[in-house]
């Protein structure tokens, strides 16, 4: 594994979570999180900066993702977007955080948007990529546009037999291909894959990737344990921390609106940016963006 901070770890009632860890123990707590397919490579250049200005910067690896575990290995590999935010809260509250300014982009920035929702006294600020992440699972099978259709092709391959196969032989390949078609403008992406494509390696990610992408169009079940956080869920809650979204002009999954649609989801302070040039893995190719919006939040206090 490449880091540059020491790879520690904390155990959750469901992980042995790995994290990196930036900064003073007393600082101000970030939390950094991840999407797919990426890894906490992705914060290489911000997490030191915030630890320059006195915070406390943690960058866990998500459930599936590099040294991250499972403790049981009897219990159900999850993906859905219930156990990445249970994940987050048991990371906080494993290593005492009582409160915390969190970034996240994709799957990330789910965990982050749902934790803001749900335990918003828990959240100082939250930088989102893309808006409002919380998935709407009940309207999943109502089609949309062709133009937006083809962009999931790799969601539609996850739901059959041979898409486990091919994620399975082709791991890093696959998710090579996945950031040229997210980030086509990114020139820096190509040479950068190769330090986080050893995060996929690890033994549970395919179960937890296929099961994330066919919980979310409601073609598989989810964690029962995990019903009552989805029933909140299903609510569209609102989002009332200071929040910044971030989005990628360029985004080849998702590209940015022209009018904000997400806007409503949010109660409290809001703000979004379109970033020219940016694509789908938001705080690398644009650290210093991401920066701002974190540190403009952190001034708020």
């Amino acid at each position: 594994m490449t880091t540059l901070a020491p790879l520690l770890y904390v155990r959750t009632p469901m992980l042995e979570i790995a994290y990196e860890a930036h900064g003073p123990e007393d600082g101000e707590p970030v939390i950094l999180l991840h999407g797919f397919p990426y890894d906490p490579r992705g914060y290489d250049e911000i997490a030191p900066a915030l630890a320059d200005r006195g915070c406390r910067v943690l960058v866990p690896y998500l459930r599936g993702y590099g040294p991250t575990r499972f403790i049981n290995a009897q219990v159900m590999r999850s993906g859905q977007q219930a156990a990445l935010a249970k994940d987050l809260l048991d990371f906080m509250d494993a290593l005492g955080i009582t409160q915390a300014t969190l970034a996240g982009y994709d799957w990330g920035g789910r965990a982050a948007c749902i934790v803001a929702a749900l335990w918003p006294q828990r959240v100082r600020g939250l930088v989102t990529g893309d808006g409002y992440n919380i998935q709407d699972i009940a309207r999943s099978l109502e089609p949309r546009a062709p133009e937006k259709e083809h962009r999931l092709w790799y969601q539609f391959y996850f739901h059959t037999q041979r898409g486990v196969d091919g994620l399975s032989a082709n791991r890093r390949e696959f998710c090579q291909l996945l950031w040229r078609l997210w980030s086509p403008t990114w020139a820096e992406g190509p040479g950068l894959y190769g330090r986080t494509a050893p995060s996929f390696d690890n033994p549970d990610f395919v179960d937890v990737v296929i099961h994330s992408y066919r919980h979310r169009f409601m073609y598989a079940p989810g964690d029962p344990a995990l019903e009552a956080i989805e029933q909140a869920l299903a609510a569209q809650p609102p989002i009332p921390v200071p929040t910044i979204s971030l989005c990628g002009a360029d985004d080849g999954v998702g590209p940015a609106p022209a009018v904000d649609d997400d806007e409503e989801h949010f109660s409290g302070f809001y703000r979004r940016e379109v970033l020219p040039g940016v694509g789908h893995n938001i705080p690398q190719e644009a650290p210093q963006s991401t920066l701002r919006a974190i540190c403009e939040l952190l001034d708020r206090a």
